[in-house]
């Protein structure tokens, strides 16, 4: 871990050991605000970013995953691309055992576009899901 958190554009991804490395837990990270621009008209591109991930022995700092999202604000990128780029560079880092990137790219053009990518560590199979029964939100009210 450096010793002063990077302030700028990178896309240096740091990390830091799984604190429960036994046990598949899921972390998600939102980005609502991401940005580029497109690289064949050059105006900007927004997205919603969602990326659910179980770490395997590494998990990603969360200000140098702030500053590498950031280091895309002015780069051309097609919506696929920055996607796979995106999970390519976590999975680089990470090793993680599962990740899904969705990314819900606002409209352009009339169009919107959704993209998603997942990397599944080879062997790694997922444990059975479990359903637990509906309830009611209490008010507190009688």
């Amino acid at each position: 871990m450096p010793p002063n958190p990077p302030s700028a554009p990178s896309k240096e991804l740091h990390v830091f050991p799984n604190p429960a490395p036994e046990r598949d837990y899921v972390i998600q990270f939102q980005v609502p605000e991401f940005t580029c621009h497109c690289p064949l008209t050059g105006q900007p591109d927004f997205a919603h970013f969602t990326i659910d991930m179980i770490a395997d022995k590494l998990c990603v700092e969360l200000k140098s995953l702030k500053m590498y999202f950031w280091s895309y604000r002015n780069e051309g990128a097609f919506h696929e691309k920055v996607t796979n780029t995106i999970l390519d560079d976590i999975v680089k880092a990470t090793a993680p055992r599962f990740v899904r990137i969705t990314a819900k790219w606002y409209v352009r053009g009339g169009i919107y576009t959704n993209v998603v990518a997942e990397h599944r560590k080879k062997g790694w199979k997922p444990q059975p899901r479990v359903d637990l029964p509906a309830h009611a939100a209490e008010t507190g009210l009688l």
